[in-house]
């Protein structure tokens, strides 16, 4: 690869998926001449990848103009843009390369730790959250990360497993030790368990604070996760408070270097808002994890960023109600700087 050239890496790995398209619409549109048309269509014993290098490489070096015109043609393209959604995420300018979503290039993409906690000190159990464990495990799977299932964790042992998990210190109590675990592109932590306003519960009924976890992953010059995206899914009560439905009006919403802030990169998402209760299925499991699932599986191989994803979840989620009319709504709160965008990975 040319690494010298003033290309998205993102176009590259996301053009490989069908460059003959690619190539006939160039050809249309004038780009190339029929003799460089010719030419690249014949190359033999090539990778779709190094084709798509080939084709852009010949793009760049035709000057400001023709390499203007390639990119909108990517971008407007109607044939193009329904076979490849992901170029909506990624855009190039020449000379400067500028890409709105997170890097996603490493395999596997990274991490997913998942502590599954079922069974509590007192007798009592949380009922359905196995088939939530196994769902996210699935998807996140699909997704290219590398999951690591840690099941009923007492408060201590939380914290020991994050704390490990966040340096990639010691992690020999909760996986092989032959295993070698290494951070990637993305960390996702998903915790599935009880919980009171701002904490969630190990099954010793001991509280560990949100704010704790995600703080164990917060940037600094030492962690290889700065500038990546942590995102954390938690399933978990806020309070006891059940929310009940209202009549819907109208409201308008407005939210608004060098250096980047050491909270930058990180989402939560929470299965409910602060002071009330979260709802699960004996059976089926939880209303926002399997939510969450559908969503990343419809919507991952689309090309949708993960915020846009939670949206859907939060809609849905809102729409759902027990027969006793009591209601749920999540909450996500984010400090990502760019789209983070999860392609299903090929096997």
């Amino acid at each position: 690869m040319h690494h010298g050239n003033p290309i998205c890496l993102t176009i590259h790995e996301i053009l490989s998926g069908d460059y003959g398209l690619i190539l006939n619409k160039v050809d249309e549109n004038k780009l190339i001449t029929q003799r460089e048309y010719n030419n690249l269509k014949s190359i033999n014993n090539a990778n779709a990848e190094t084709h798509v290098i080939e084709l852009v490489d010949k793009i760049m070096n035709k000057g400001e103009k023709t390499c203007k015109d390639f990119l909108n043609l990517l971008q407007t393209d109607g044939a193009i843009k329904e076979t490849f959604p992901l170029l909506a995420m990624s855009s190039c300018q020449h000379g400067n390369t500028h890409v709105t979503q997170y890097r996603n290039t490493v395999r596997p993409v990274g991490l997913c730790v998942i502590i599954n906690n079922k069974n509590f000190k007192d007798g009592s159990q949380r009922r359905g959250t196995d088939k939530d464990a196994r769902n996210l495990a699935e998807v996140f799977k699909c997704l290219g990360f590398r999951v690591l299932m840690c099941e009923d964790l007492n408060k201590d042992q939380m914290d020991q497993a994050l704390t490990f998990v966040a340096s990639l210190a010691d992690m020999s109590h909760f996986v092989d030790p032959q295993q070698v675990l290494e951070h990637g592109d993305a960390f996702i932590c998903s915790i599935l368990s009880h919980g009171k306003k701002g904490v969630v519960l190990g099954t010793d009924r001991n509280p560990l604070p949100i704010k704790e976890i995600t703080r164990k992953f917060r940037g600094c010059d030492q962690s290889v996760l700065t500038g990546k995206p942590k995102v954390f899914l938690i399933q978990a009560c806020q309070g006891s408070n059940i929310q009940h439905g209202v009549q819907l009006m109208e409201t308008d919403d407005d939210t608004s270097p060098l250096t980047i802030p050491e909270e930058a990169d990180v989402l939560v998402a929470m299965a409910t808002v602060e002071d009330h209760a979260a709802l699960r299925h004996i059976v089926d499991g939880s209303w926002f994890v399997q939510s969450l699932c559908e969503q990343l599986k419809e919507r991952c191989p689309r090309g949708e960023d993960i915020v846009s994803i939670l949206h859907y979840v939060n809609d849905d989620v809102a729409h759902r109600e027990t027969s006793s009319l009591a209601k749920q709504m999540p909450e996500v709160r984010f400090t990502l700087r760019k789209k983070l965008v999860l392609p299903p990975q090929r096997t």
